[in-house]
């Protein structure tokens, strides 16, 4: 009787399903590399610890920020005030906790504000191009040759300074530089060959760009929005402290500006909450430095 023999199994059959296996999902890898920068976990910490004292302070700490506690002019570390007080009495303490509220909101909401509009005029221009691509291109440098400081005074002025339009003013001057990244990205991608499958079957303009185009720029997309919002809050901060933030809602730039005149004599009134703007900024930036890395597949693969 012959023998029979067993069907031959090449090499290739067996390893590509052990590749297969070993192979590791893009998002798990990028959430690996993350987790392994110290830089990004220490500013995950900080930001952590920064939205806590934001949202849980006030009822922690519930003390009105207007409130005049103490003598003006009250040094640190006091029984009074354990950060002093400002010009006006008031405890500093209780208006970073209380602040923070409010600086975080207006550095969110203006960088998705921000990154809204700069992606779907940089989604447009860089799908379409043509004429559509050189009108929205010139309305982008228009906003960006435009002084953003200034652009963003005249509009909190002309209505009512508030954290609606400090907000709106922020993120309506601050979308060029997305909206550029954005484009570049999507003029790269609609040339790889799935698109033009897509487009070939039939798939609506809406679908390509928002279904196919859009998921796989999301990572520089990401990034940017990340330290979009970094750079929101050093906004807020700046035009608080010319004077222009909302007068009835305490916020860092605000204690800062109004301190201004007492630097000197009242350092910690500015020290303070400068340094609270400082930690979360630098929180904002090691977060981006972080997720450019994981997400950034020419870094993965070395």
């Amino acid at each position: 009787m012959n023998a029979i023999t067993p069907p031959s199994v090449s090499v290739a059959s067996v390893a590509a399903p052990q590749a297969a296996a070993h192979a590791e999902h893009p998002a798990r890898e990028a959430l690996r590399m993350f987790l392994r920068n110290p830089s990004a976990i220490a500013g995950m910490a900080m930001l952590l610890f920064v939205l806590l004292v934001a949202i849980a302070g006030p009822w922690i700490w519930p003390a009105d920020p207007f409130e005049i506690r103490t003598m003006p002019l009250s040094p640190p570390f006091s029984e009074e005030a354990w950060l002093g007080s400002d010009q006006l009495g008031r405890d500093v303490l209780t208006g970073i906790i209380h602040g923070g509220r409010a600086t975080l909101m207006v550095g969110a909401f203006a960088a998705l504000l921000s990154v809204c509009i700069g992606v779907t005029l940089g989604a447009m221009a860089g799908y379409y191009g043509g004429r559509v691509d050189a009108l929205l291109m010139r309305v982008t440098e228009f906003f960006q040759v435009l002084p953003a400081l200034l652009f963003a005074m005249v509009v909190v002025t002309l209505f009512s300074p508030s954290l609606v339009t400090v907000t709106l003013a922020i993120g309506s001057v601050s979308w060029p530089a997305t909206a550029r990244l954005t484009r570049a990205e999507f003029m790269r991608i609609r040339q790889l060959e799935f698109v033009r499958a897509e487009s070939a079957i039939g798939a609506r303009h809406g679908r390509i760009i928002w279904k196919v185009i859009l998921p796989n720029a999301l990572p520089p997309l990401v990034v940017s929005a990340t330290l979009a919002v970094g750079a929101a809050i050093l906004f807020e901060a700046g035009l608080s402290f010319l004077g222009l933030g909302d007068p009835n809602q305490m916020s860092w730039g605000l204690m800062i500006g109004s301190a201004r005149q007492y630097l000197l004599s009242c350092w910690w009134a500015v020290a303070f909450p400068g340094a609270a703007i400082f930690v979360t900024v630098l929180a904002v930036s090691l977060i981006g430095d972080g997720l450019n890395d994981a997400l950034n597949p020419k870094l993965r693969e070395r």
